[in-house]
């Protein structure tokens, strides 16, 4: 890069240096790890010759931390799909059934806002429906950082929650549904055409919070792929050309996943999950009442712990079903 005449190609230039950063995503985790093992080993070697408790102490929870070093590394490792890398769109729909699977949706929304936080990604909110008296009708998230689609690939499917539900004055328990589905943010260096002739761009009046100026304008842009009947919708911007300008970028992402399924059929992992968002079809249940536990139905992982799940404590349901997935 230090080279003469490196930068008279800017694009490829570019490519050499996301090259070099991605290889250096891997790299680096790698050489930190393996300086903390030899300086481990040394540590070792003393505490052989002293016995010292409050060093075996120390020892034991470096050691710990090293070992939970190489199994990211390790899950990292298994996420091999060529858009795995790619930051990620995440989109929630509730099922049938009213208030109750929007206020579903709305507590899927917050579970996978704070885990993105726990992962350092930056999280922004694209588009959000409220609901009729609470919840939300829809919403859409993009979540930018390293392999940020790669682990929440994952979530894509129908996801199931039993409580007793406080919208129910008799106080009666209630399963509710709500649909997960991400897809990998386009980046400039795919390719995807649309022609003009096949899409719909609507705009409406943004509805929620935004200010005066968000909701008495028509700033909200919708944009339709008449084919392939795929729909996206940005109310994030004040502005009208810029929210038209994100719903393209999502519109572009979603067909680019499209092509992707179409490629390997035979894989199927995200057309498989777009089935009814009802009974039978739940990838994972949330049980709050009358015990509470979270059950992945493809791995049977099972979490006692359903409260440190929603808020945002799922990686190791992200984890288990990459372990499974690795070794199919």
């Amino acid at each position: 890069m230090a080279s003469p005449g490196f930068w008279d190609l800017p694009d490829s230039a570019r490519e050499v240096i996301d090259r070099a950063n991605a290889l250096k995503n891997w790299t680096a985790p790698w050489h930190a790890l393996s300086g903390r093992i030899d300086d481990l080993t040394e540590f070792a070697d003393l505490l052989a010759e002293a016995d010292d408790e409050e060093l075996a102490a120390e020892l034991e929870r470096e050691t710990t931390g090293v070992e939970e070093g190489l199994v990211e590394l390790e899950i990292r490792n298994m996420l091999r799909g060529p858009d795995a890398h790619r930051s990620a769109l995440l989109t929630i729909h509730p099922g049938a059934g009213g208030t109750e699977s929007q206020d579903w949706a709305e507590m899927l929304l917050r579970m996978y806002s704070r885990y993105a936080e726990r992962r350092g990604y930056s999280v922004e909110l694209l588009e959000l429906q409220p609901g009729d008296e609470a919840g939300i009708k829809s919403a859409t998230l993009e979540v930018r950082g390293d392999h940020a689609f790669g682990y929440l690939g994952a979530e894509s499917g129908v996801h199931r929650l039993v409580r007793i539900s406080p919208f129910d004055a008799q106080g009666r328990r209630h399963t509710s549904f709500a649909s997960v589905f991400v897809y990998p943010e386009v980046d400039d260096d795919v390719e995807i055409e649309i022609d003009d002739s096949d899409l719909r761009v609507d705009t409406y009046r943004a509805s929620g919070a935004g200010g005066q100026h968000v909701n008495k304008t028509d700033a909200a842009g919708r944009s339709t792929h008449n084919p392939t009947g795929v729909v996206v919708a940005c109310q994030q911007e004040r502005s009208q050309h810029k929210n038209r300008a994100k719903a393209m970028k999502m519109l572009q992402a979603a067909l680019y996943q499209r092509a992707m399924e179409e490629k390997e059929a035979e894989r199927q992992a995200i057309e498989d999950s777009k089935t009814d968002i009802a009974w039978g079809n739940q990838i994972r249940s949330y049980v709050l009442q009358p015990y509470t536990m979270v059950k992945d139905h493809r791995t049977n992982l099972e979490v006692g712990n359903a409260d440190g799940v929603l808020d945002g404590d799922i990686h190791g349901f992200i984890e288990a079903f990459l372990r499974r997935k690795g070794a199919t």
